[in-house]
């Protein structure tokens, strides 16, 4: 629908509206809390740790951003309301939705690492929405920072994706955000954030809206709160919203649908704030819907008319979900039926619009479509806390034809290795169809790029952790679409797998050890079917691995060895799904992580 309304539209000297766009781990979050203690939005006196805008259990732990956040900071009388947004491209969905929430964006960039991956991912989707940039040159206080290099590299990659002559004229600040310092220059004294939030002030655009027009709103982000129910989050893009003002709710398919506004929410720092009211321009939160899908419209029933949907990139890679089988099974989780299972992903689905919920034909199989093995890794992760058990495929690329040719997803790919195992990571990722495109030294260490197939890269992180002995790091976003690059070879090394049910016993793991990496250690309970180590040859080996040492009636001193086990090799859900072939799965419960045949009974596998 549409309406033919007459628009005034006017800017909103009051407000700014900016999304902070930059690669995993170079100061987002840390920016923002060193705006919170500029700015007085946070107490001096108040202790509340680093990344506090990172409120998740999940990304506390993995020091991520995984879903957007929106904050409010005042200065100098003016409303900044910012959107912390996940730096990693798997949850790229998250940035796609709320770049259409803001005016400009702070792009932050490491002076030391520079341009990375991620940054051209989110800075592509940034530009195509029209919206301008203040460069942020973080960490500057390093001793190897290289800020002049950095903004050029900026430059370049800005026009490279296309950029206008406006964009292109991009204000830069350097900053610290962990000593909480800004300044326009390099080298001049850096005292506080103001430099920084006087670039915001003087660059950013104000919201250039129609206050005084029929209200129209978009759900941008959906969430839940025990009290008052199902939550949606979004931009006022014309009029006045008012808490208890009938609204229509327009969906994508279906009829219109009216409720009533019950409650108005800001943001004031870290605290949710009731309003009477927002204008056009205002981030906020409301209430009183009983249900709403992420990009339908809300507006004035008088004048119903919808927004155009928001546009998100397909999913790259799919996994299945099915219910735990395996003889372990009910032992810890809560929810166990496939009932339980698809009503939470149908959930998931609701509010994150970058996962997808296939039909596969079966009531227990769950085809289930995402941006990378990280997001799909957070979501099983999210499910085994909640309480569920579930086992899931490896994952496999969605390919598609483009121009009469079967394309598939590939990734560019930052490998930052020691000199001596350059050599090493670039055979390997030939042999993974992947071609470098640039190489730089830098000190004594090498920056690689490479473009590689998606396919090509599952399996291969540890690999890459073992030739650079750790010292390496690589970093990986999607690129895009290209034609089929041919067969890959497998694992290249086989299984160990248990034949009998049992507790493992320090003899029998010690007997394997020298032939494999194991699993598992001494004194834990497995079953026939599960995978305890990696076998160092090619193929599977069945072992029983709860075989007892044999008595006998003649000891003497000194003459029985102590079984010695090495430690065994710690899998987490990443690892876990890049390691495990077609025949195989993860086995996931609130307690344990369990890889598996898919086929039980040995003997049944033979055949």
């Amino acid at each position: 629908m549409s309406s033919a309304v007459q628009e005034t539209v006017s800017r909103r000297n009051d407000l700014r509206n900016l999304a902070i766009i930059a690669h995993v781990d170079h100061g987002k979050t840390t920016l923002v809390d060193a705006l919170f203690r500029f700015t007085g939005t946070v107490e001096s006196h108040q202790d509340l740790g680093d990344r506090v805008m990172d409120d998740g259990d999940i990304e506390r732990e993995r020091g991520i951003t995984i879903t957007a956040k929106n904050t409010t900071i005042k200065f100098e009388g003016t409303r900044i309301q910012l959107v912390d947004t996940p730096g990693h491209a798997d949850f790229g969905g998250e940035v796609e939705r709320v770049l259409g929430m803001v005016d400009s964006v702070l792009l932050l960039v490491d002076a030391v690492e520079g341009v990375m991956p991620q940054t051209r991912f989110v800075l592509g989707k940034a530009l195509e929405h029209g919206l301008h940039p203040i460069l942020v040159v973080n960490k500057i206080d390093r001793e190897n920072q290289r800020g002049d290099a950095v903004v050029d590299e900026v430059f370049d990659l800005l026009v490279e994706l296309g950029a206008t002559d406006e964009q292109l004229e991009f204000p830069v600040v350097f900053c610290s955000a962990k000593a909480r310092i800004s300044g326009r220059v390099i080298g001049e004294e850096m005292k506080d954030m103001r430099p920084l939030l006087d670039a915001i002030i003087e660059h950013a655009k104000p919201p250039a809206v129609d206050v005084n027009g029929p209200m129209i709103f978009q759900a941008v982000t959906l969430g839940y709160d025990a009290f008052l129910g199902r939550l949606v989050i979004g931009r006022v893009a014309r009029g006045c919203l008012k808490r208890g003002s009938m609204v229509v709710r327009v969906p994508e398919e279906g009829k219109p649908e009216s409720f009533r506004v019950t409650k108005l929410f800001g943001t004031d720092g870290l605290e949710r704030v009731e309003k009477e009211e927002a204008l056009a321009g205002d981030i906020v939160i409301l209430a009183g819907m009983n249900s709403i899908d992420i990009g339908d419209t809300i507006c004035d029933p008088a004048h119903p008319e919808s927004l155009p949907r928001i546009a998100i990139d397909p999913p790259t890679i799919r996994v299945n979900f099915t219910p735990n089988n395996s003889p372990f099974a009910g032992q810890d989780g809560q929810f166990l039926t496939s009932r339980q299972i698809g009503d939470r992903l149908e959930r998931e689905a609701l509010s994150n619009v970058s996962i997808k919920i296939e039909n596969t034909g079966s009531r227990e199989v769950f085809e289930v479509a995402g941006r990378g093995e990280l997001q799909i890794s957070v979501l099983i992760e999210t499910l085994r806390r909640e309480g569920y058990e579930i086992a899931v495929s490896r994952p496999e690329i969605i390919s598609r034809e483009i121009d009469g040719k079967q394309c598939e997803p590939v990734e560019d790919v930052v490998a930052e290795t020691p000199e001596w195992a350059a050599g090493s990571v670039m055979e390997k990722l030939a042999q993974r169809k992947g071609r470098m495109t640039h190489m730089e030294p830098r000190g004594d260490r090498t920056m690689m790029e490479f473009i590689v197939p998606s396919r090509g890269l599952f399996g291969y992180r540890s690999e890459f952790l073992t030739d650079t002995r750790g010292e390496g790091i690589l970093h990986r976003t999607i690129r895009g679409y290209e034609p089929f690059a041919g067969a890959l070879e497998g694992r290249g090394v086989g299984a160990i797998v248990s034949s009998e049910t049992g507790k493992t016993t320090p003899y029998a793991l010690f007997n394997i050890q020298e032939r494999a990496t194991l699993f598992v250690d001494s004194g834990t309970p497995v079953y026939e079917g599960q995978v305890v180590g990696e076998n160092r040859r090619i193929g599977d080996m069945n072992v029983n691995v709860c075989r007892p040492k044999k008595l006998t009636n003649v000891r003497a001193a000194g003459k029985d060895e102590a079984s010695v086990v090495s430690p065994p090799r710690k899998m987490t859900i990443e690892s876990a799904l890049e390691w495990i072939e077609d025949d195989e799965l993860l086995e996931v419960t609130p307690k344990s992580l369990r890889l598996r045949k898919r086929v039980l009974a040995s003997n049944l596998r033979k055949r």
